[in-house]
């Protein structure tokens, strides 16, 4: 019962709902207006006042009300002084949240609004300066939004609005139907540009617009269950690295040279694993461990071409660039391969998987040789002798299988 209860508040608390605005700026009467008479493109007369509910982090309604003062062209036109207010109710859409803008930015936003409401023109010069006209109408408009901090946001808003049963021009001068016809439809269109500020209610952590289900906080309890989980799949029994959930042999014997899936590797296929061939690029009888009987070619080749062929490679984790333990046997061999070798020099090469920005990814894959490098030097081979670069993403592995993106991630060696 009391986990239940204890649910329920972290739900209601998720996010806050509430928030108040204020903004100000310009208007623009379209039309109708008296021939002769100009309005400006930007009037600065406006101010407007919302409060504002969001269901969930993708919609809402708000309420809100604006008023402001529409003025001539100054010297290039006669002049009018026209009052108005509208109030509106309005749904809102975060399209920030339906955009996925989190994955490039956590602090802009974007807000679309549309509704309707009622409103009043009251021109004050002009031959109807004593006429009060009453109108309804509707708006729709969309507000960018830039995060100040937790609780305050700056926005813009650029709103169209259309009024409907409007009986004079916005400039008081001319009945819109001189016959005296009576009200008809929507008529009258006009447009607000404001910037403001938006205030956030509340006490949770992030108000509905930049709620990201994802970084829900969880419970104690839950963060001990998931981590216990993770160290569960992490155990590694036989110790070659692999943990025991991705290695397809957990017993393999100590010291064994393995591959990505835990597998003991035998590089030459001839039968004897990598870990008990003094020759593991030489196929050979157990017999002489691994060696053949009679070498056609000098050793160096052969090292050489296993290197430079990729069968000699370090692998990495997911957006990583510490190598993974399984896979260092692989720069103690190349070290190994150097100090028999002193007039080899080697290149390192690192790569990434597809996934990711590509420029981020050549950073990435620069990273991966950097450390190989490093191990190679603290192995005790000369930095002269070695190079490192990064190559980017590895485009010859199919990006949609798991296992060939593990593949694409790692440091392979070319002698030169």
């Amino acid at each position: 019962m009391v986990g239940a209860l204890a649910l329920g508040a972290n739900a209601q608390k998720e996010f806050d709902k509430f928030s108040l605005e204020i903004n100000g700026g310009v208007n623009k009467p379209m039309a109708p207006l008296t021939p002769g008479y100009l309005s400006p493109t930007a009037n600065f007369g406006h101010i407007d006042f919302g409060a504002r509910y969001m269901f969930n982090e993708k919609f809402g309604l708000k309420l809100d009300y604006g008023f402001g003062s529409m003025k001539e062209v100054d010297g290039e036109s006669p002049t009018f002084d026209t009052k108005y207010y509208r109030l509106n109710l309005q749904g809102v859409m975060n399209a920030g949240r339906i955009m996925n803008f989190e994955s490039f930015t956590r602090s802009v936003g974007l807000l679309v609004h549309g509704g309707a409401g009622i409103g009043n023109v009251n021109p004050e010069e002009n031959l109807y300066n004593d006429f009060t006209d009453d109108v309804y109408n509707f708006i729709v408009g969309f507000t960018p939004q830039l995060k100040l901090g937790k609780g305050i946001a700056l926005v813009g808003d650029i709103s169209a609005i259309i009024n409907g049963r409007q009986t004079v021009t916005w400039d008081g001068a001319t009945a819109i139907r001189p016959d005296n016809a009576g009200f008809y439809g929507a008529n009258s269109v006009w447009w607000t540009g404001t910037l403001g500020l938006q205030f956030y209610l509340g006490s949770a952590e992030e108000h509905a617009d930049w709620y990201i289900a994802a970084d829900k906080y969880a419970t104690k309890e839950e963060l001990a269950s998931q981590i216990n989980g993770i160290k569960d799949m992490l155990k590694d029994s036989d110790g070659d690295g692999v943990p025991d959930y991705l290695d397809k042999e957990p017993n393999t014997p100590a010291g064994a040279r393995v591959n990505s899936q835990g597998t003991t590797m035998d590089s030459d296929g001839d039968g004897t694993p990598d870990h008990m061939d003094k020759c593991p690029f030489l196929p050979g009888p157990a017999s002489t461990n691994g060696c053949p009987v009679e070498e056609i070619k000098e050793e160096l080749d052969f090292f050489k071409k296993a290197i430079n062929d990729g069968y000699i490679n370090v692998y990495y984790a997911f957006d990583s660039s510490k190598p993974l333990g399984y896979s260092t046997s692989a720069a103690s061999y190349v070290a190994n391969f150097m100090k028999k070798n002193p007039g080899v020099s080697v290149e390192i090469k690192g790569y990434a998987d597809e996934l990711g920005p590509e420029d981020y990814n050549m950073k990435l894959s620069e990273r991966r040789a950097k450390a190989v490098y490093d191990l190679l030097i603290s192995s005790g081979v000369d930095a002269s002798r070695l190079s490192y670069k990064g190559y980017g993403e590895d485009t010859s592995v199919d990006k949609s299988s798991a296992d060939a993106r593990q593949m694409a991630r790692r440091a392979s060696f070319e002698v030169k």
